[in-house]
């Protein structure tokens, strides 16, 4: 009625970071310390962020990986050296 409670929808990504506070983009890749996962690219599938394994192919979505007490991904991004 009146356009109220009409559904909004997402048209913006959320911002992702990993436990040392680094941004995390599609295409970086990152250890996963769920799920067993290790090493994983993180990739961008229908507007939703998933951690995809290099070893096994694997997908989780970046909702599981949220932690509790600071609200950033359990993971750690793997910097260049």
């Amino acid at each position: 009625m009146f356009g109220l409670f009409k559904k909004k929808e997402k048209d913006t990504l959320p911002a992702l970071f990993d436990l040392d506070n680094n941004p995390l983009m599609e295409g970086d890749l990152v250890e996963v310390l769920r799920y067993e996962l290790g090493k994983s690219k993180l990739i961008l599938v229908d507007k939703v962020y998933y951690y995809q394994s290099v070893k096994s192919g694997k997908q989780i979505s970046w909702l599981k990986m949220i932690d509790a007490s600071s609200d950033r991904q359990k993971v750690k991004k793997i910097l260049d050296s």
